[in-house]
């Protein structure tokens, strides 16, 4: 493990100091926690965006999509129970 310093506002620190003990933690363990949560954050936010940017890609190089409200409709059904036939891909704009 590595040493960090960093500076924080008097105010910040106050505040990290307040939440951390009603949370019973130190204040070292609840920086950490946040700092870990924040990582962990930004990678699920990348690779969601990752997915989609290659979804996206597959529909143009396809040429071929589901209209969002015959998906919408598919979906609702599927939850309620109902049979429900699997909408078909077609060309954009068509």
């Amino acid at each position: 493990m590595s040493t960090t310093t960093i500076r924080l506002p008097e105010e910040l620190k106050a505040q990290i100091a307040r939440l951390a003990e009603r949370s019973g933690m130190t204040t070292h363990a609840f920086i950490l926690d946040a700092l870990a949560e924040r990582v962990a954050d930004d990678e699920r936010r990348h690779e969601f965006h990752e997915v989609a940017q290659g979804r996206y890609a597959e529909i143009v190089a396809s040429g071929e999509t589901i209209p969002w409200s015959e998906m919408c409709a598919y979906l609702e059904a599927r939850i309620a129970g109902r049979e429900a036939s699997r909408p078909k891909a077609r060309r954009l704009g068509g």
